[in-house]
């Protein structure tokens, strides 16, 4: 469990760079916090945030631009809500435009 909440907090490091208005994928976030190609541990650190947490979680998308379905009830909704209230549009299938919004971090250093 313990080498988990590591690989969960340089998730959480990744998470929290990623400017107002901009996403980034579950496999960038994995990249950048040096376990590529573990897109679904990123997707289960998030999902094992607190609730409050200050990371903000709704930047993170699937790599097609799309929100990825949630147990929680409405979850997907509040995130759609979270990030049109950056700036954060959505074309009419409901996917972001990666291109326009995505995040490209200047360095790749935690």
């Amino acid at each position: 469990m313990a080498r988990d909440e590591s690989r969960w907090q340089r998730i959480y490091r990744v998470v929290r760079r990623i400017p107002r208005g901009r996403v980034a994928t579950y496999g960038q976030i994995a990249h950048l916090a040096g376990l590529p190609r573990r897109a679904r541990q990123v997707g289960y650190a998030l999902h094992a945030l607190p609730q409050g947490s200050r990371v903000p979680w709704q930047r993170v998308l699937n790599a097609r631009g799309e929100l990825s379905p949630r147990a929680a009830p409405d979850a997907e909704r509040l995130q759609r809500v979270l990030l049109e209230a950056e700036g954060v549009c959505f074309d009419a299938r409901g996917r972001v435009d990666l291109a326009r919004f995505g995040w490209r971090p200047r360095s790749t250093a935690l």
